[in-house]
């Protein structure tokens, strides 16, 4: 491989982001050491286990692949894929993330950056089996705000994800869907069909590498983003433990404003107080 002093910066926080053993702590750990990411590729598997405070095992795993992946062949790879690369130092890296306590370091990117600038957008989740008195309410809320210039940002998810997203698509919108997963396993795998759409006209989003699959502890920090993403969190339906209510609390964390749909007196699911 070629020496690491030919790669540029983006290709070397790149390498280190997609590296084994390697997490957004231990990736800070080599910023706050060495901002042009160079102390890396100068450590033996040694100094890696004693730096990191991995196993020789994990270390020598990281080592081996920080010397024979080549980041430069790793970017070029997404571009040829119309994957967009954007690390936190970025100037097209969306502004709204600097105020997280833990933006991610890159961010993977199908279709209209721009969107990740929008003046106006909105965070809308729920339950995965919306009752009709949600469908409804988003059916009657989202137009007026779509057409308004709002951007619409979900997860992708069965239910008041989903349909937000048709939303959005079906009224002249725009969207963003923001995964917790890569892009080679969109998840459930029956949203094929609408990530494509969103890719090619809207914005599909994750911190995750293409090659990951979905994990259950992946999807409340693919919610932070949502949150962070937008102006406002509204939640339609959540039951007492969702996913929905974690994406509200870490919206409140962040300092953005939560609205919530009133519930139906006639409705099954739990009204659940949201506290501010």
């Amino acid at each position: 491989m070629e020496g690491w002093y030919t790669f540029t910066f983006t290709e070397k926080l790149l390498h280190l982001h997609e590296a084994p053993c390697i997490h957004w702590k231990r990736i800070l750990a080599f910023y706050q050491a060495d901002p042009a990411f160079e102390l890396p590729y100068q450590m033996n598997p040694s100094d890696l286990s004693s730096f990191l405070r991995i196993s020789p095992a994990q270390a020598s795993l990281t080592y081996h692949y920080l010397h024979s992946c080549s980041p430069n062949e790793k970017l070029t790879m997404y571009q040829d894929k119309g994957i967009h690369i954007l690390t936190s130092f970025d100037k097209c890296f969306p502004e709204r993330l600097n105020y997280m306590y833990d933006p991610p370091w890159i961010l993977y990117a199908k279709g209209d950056l721009r969107l990740l600038h929008s003046p106006l957008s909105l965070a809308v989740v729920g339950t995965r089996t919306p009752t009709e008195y949600g469908k409804n309410a988003l059916h009657h809320l989202l137009p007026e705000l779509i057409k308004s210039g709002v951007t619409i940002v979900s997860g992708l998810a069965k239910g008041t994800d989903a349909f937000s997203h048709n939303i959005a698509i079906n009224k002249g919108g725009k969207t963003i869907a923001v995964l917790g997963s890569g892009f080679e396993h969109i998840y459930p795998r029956h949203h094929s069909r609408i990530a494509s759409v969103i890719a090619e006209k809207h914005l599909l989003l994750s911190e995750y590498p293409p090659s990951i699959p979905p994990r259950k502890w992946q999807f409340p920090m693919r919610n932070r983003l949502i949150s962070a993403l937008s102006d406002i969190t509204f939640i339609s339906e959540a039951g007492e433990r969702s996913g929905s209510l974690i994406t509200a609390y870490q919206a409140l964390e962040q300092g953005k404003d939560v609205r919530v749909l009133p519930g139906s007196i006639f409705s099954p699911s739990p009204k659940v107080p949201i506290n501010y």
